[in-house]
Order: C-alpha cells, then structure tokens, then sequence
C-alpha cells in the first residue's frame, strides 16, 4: 500500500492504472491530479508488484514512494481509479506542492528536530484522526477538514513568530501543500516528517519513539500502530470516526448506529435508516458476502 506523489497526466494514468488492477484482483483507491497520485491499494505482493511497475512506467511516476504493510482480511470491497483537481483539497488556488515544499526530514531525525525549544510540532490531519494519536507536544488545530487549516494558520500565525515549523500527516500528501502554503505566508524555516506517520510508524522501533496511540487509516483496519499493525480501533458506521473497544462498550453505541459521538447528530428517521443498513450488513455477513455499504467513505480532506 502507499502513499506517493508524481507529476502525471491524469487522464492517461486512469486507464493505465485501472487494467493492472483488474488483472490483478488489487481492490481500494487511487487518486489521480495533475499534482500527482495518492492511493491505498490491496492485493497478493505480485500483483502489487504488478500494479507498482506499471505506475513507474508513466511520465514523471519513476520516483514514487512506496509503504507496505499487511492485514488480517481485505481492507477494501472495490477498486475505484478517480481523476481529481487536486489530492487533497484545501482550498488555496496558488498552493504547488510541485514548486517548493519545506524540508524533508526522517524519522530519526524528525525525532531530533521535534526535541528542540524553539520547533512548533503541528499535527495537520483532521481532529477525529488526532484524537487516537499524535506526537509528543503536537498542535492539534481542531479542523474537521483540510479546507479550514489556512483560516486556522491565519488566527494563530502570530503565537508562533521565530519559532521553526514541523508539521506531519498520515503518509506526507497533506504536508507537501500545507509547507507550500507557509512558505508562501513567508515562514523561513517550515519541516515535515518524510513518509509521514506511516513510515515512521513502520521504521522507529517502539522503544525509541515519540508517537503515543494509533494512527487513523483510511480503510478497514481503520488504525495501525507500531510496525504497522493494525490497531484495536473500529469505526462508527453513523459518523465515521474511530472507537475504541472501551467506547463500544457504552450505552450510547449501537452498531451501524450510533455511538457516543454521534448520539445527538442524527434523527430518529436517519438511525431508522441506519438498523436498516446494519441489518443489510449482517445478513451479508452472514451469507459470507459483503455489503457495499460496508466501507469507508472518510477520505483525507
């Protein structure tokens, strides 16, 4: 599986990317923009092999980074190849990840850097995926969205004059756009953590690490902790956000329903919706079938 940025020419990637999957039997999502490709994919290491190839075949793709880790039962249900103007949306049309990005930094040295009296840690993802896990001291803006990082950048500049900037993502996509952005605010000194939390989760031994909890994934295994195993966390078909088994064991949960989140978001007519879902499922289950609304629908935004 990986995350990975290229310059691409999406339309000729889509057919290129989507015949190896199908060959392949390689079920999840691929994103394709003129500022790259962004996916997660699933399959047998041969076909991943496969898929991998034929990426580094198209213009500008023979450089790609690439993560691998593994799962239980297929995270995916589908294989989806979608064209997008952009990967991640924040909303800033002058933003280019492709012109100037901030200093890449590796684990072992991220861990250097973030140690430092005079380096703000700002954790850039989405404040129900901070809410399992972060870094030592790491900001959490509190945005339910990558659009509302610049307004929040724009309310806080000031409290962090002089300092020097680490932000980190899931796999590194966010923070080429979000270093690119503070550059253009006129931030000298702006770092991100290379491969993201993915890789510094798959390559700092435990014992040496400044992470705390899991990281939210965008599929079924719906977090993975150190080495990439997968985490302990389950996720609320209502609202889609990550629960431990502790919160599936309080009132407010439901499966397919509801959960303490979410109890008060919903109507009944719409949790009415939801047991019929939930039912679907289980009887989908139980035939050995999975439901196709089974899946994930939360992507990095």
């Amino acid at each position: 599986m990986w995350p990975l940025t290229a310059g691409v020419q999406p339309g000729l990637c889509k057919s290129a990317c989507a015949r190896p999957c199908e060959a392949e039997g390689i079920t999840g999502t691929l994103l394709l923009a003129h500022e790259g490709i962004n996916g997660t994919v699933a399959g047998s290491r041969s076909g991943l092999d496969a898929l991998l190839a034929h990426i580094r075949a198209l213009p500008g793709c023979d450089d790609i980074e690439v993560k691998f880790s593994t799962a239980q039962e297929a995270p995916f249900g589908r294989m989806k190849v979608r064209l997008k103007r952009e990967i991640v949306t924040m909303g800033v049309p002058d933003v280019d990840p492709k012109a100037r990005v901030g200093h890449y930094l590796d684990p072992e040295a991220w861990n250097t850097l973030i140690a430092q009296d005079d380096v703000v840690v700002i954790d850039t993802r989405n404040e129900y995926e901070v809410a399992i896990g972060t870094f030592d001291g790491a900001i959490d803006p509190h945005t339910k969205s990558f659009r509302e990082f610049p307004a929040w950048w724009a309310e806080n500049a000031a409290r962090f004059h002089n300092k020097r900037i680490a932000m980190f993502c899931t796999g590194g996509i966010r923070c080429e756009k979000s270093t690119n952005f503070l550059l253009s605010e006129g931030v000298q000194d702006v770092y991100h953590l290379k491969g993201g939390i993915l890789r510094y989760l798959e390559e700092m031994p435990e014992s040496e690490s400044l992470w705390h909890g899991a990281c939210f994934v965008f599929d079924e295994r719906v977090s993975v902790e150190h080495g990439l195993r997968e985490g302990p966390h389950e996720l609320c078909r209502a609202c889609r956000r990550p629960l431990t088994p502790e919160d599936c064991t309080r009132p407010e949960y439901e499966r397919g329903v509801s959960c303490h989140h979410c109890i008060d978001e919903f109507d009944d007519a719409r949790r009415a919706r939801f047991r019929e879902r939930q039912r679907q499922v289980e009887l989908a289950e139980a035939r050995g079938a999975r439901h196709i609304g089974q899946g994930l629908r939360k992507t990095a935004q």
